[in-house]
């Protein structure tokens, strides 16, 4: 049986990560198991390798392999435009995307009440550092559109009142979206965002 405790010991890990649970775990483990030298060998060796190298950007929060990230050291993206993200998250699908050539600043989350999260809690204070040391024209808040993100755009906003232009993500009826399937609120704001055809 002590055996099968590192392999139920490695089933267990995965069934923390999101979007695994342990039905889900057991069989990736399984199948990792089955292709050793193609995935679980190299696995192991990619996750040590992060593992002792991954670090958040000193300037913006994006995670990175150097104290200031591949983007941050762009020059080319050095355009006056800088995009505010909840979370590296929020800033890999804005990445995925491939439409935003400026560069980010990560929250590390967002003001709530409720978790006792405040200013002082996320990079708010570092944020409006930059904005005068990298002559930022214009912050993009690219917030997720919930009570908390619109809550830290506001606040956001009455901080930088006047310095730069802020703009916001459009929001409202996605492509390929059929309006029964969507919820109020996002019925709501399409109508309040509504342009001339």
């Amino acid at each position: 049986m002590s055996a099968n405790r590192e392999i139920e010991n490695l089933i267990e890990l995965m069934a923390k990560l999101p979007g695994l649970g342990p039905r889900s775990a057991r069989r990736a483990v399984l199948h990792l198991i089955r292709k050793r030298a193609l995935l679980l060998i190299p696995l192991a060796d990619a996750m040590q390798e992060v593992a002792a190298t991954a670090r958040e950007c000193l300037n913006c929060g994006n995670i990175a392999t150097a104290d200031i990230c591949d983007i941050c050291q762009d020059d080319r993206r050095a355009t006056g435009e800088l995009c505010v993200v909840e979370d590296v998250a929020d800033l890999w699908a804005m990445e995925r995307a491939g439409v935003f050539k400026g560069r980010y600043h990560v929250l590390g989350g967002t003001l709530s009440a409720l978790d006792a999260v405040g200013p002082e809690d996320l990079r708010i204070p570092r944020l409006i550092d930059r904005i005068a040391a990298e002559q930022i024209t214009e912050v993009i808040l690219a917030l997720n559109a919930t009570v908390e993100g619109q809550t830290t755009a506001h606040y956001i906003a009455d901080q930088l009142d006047g310095q730069v232009r802020l703009t916001s993500l459009a929001q409202g009826v996605p492509i390929g979206g059929e309006l029964d399937y969507l919820d109020d609120g996002t019925i709501g704001a399409a109508l309040r965002a509504r342009r001339e055809i």
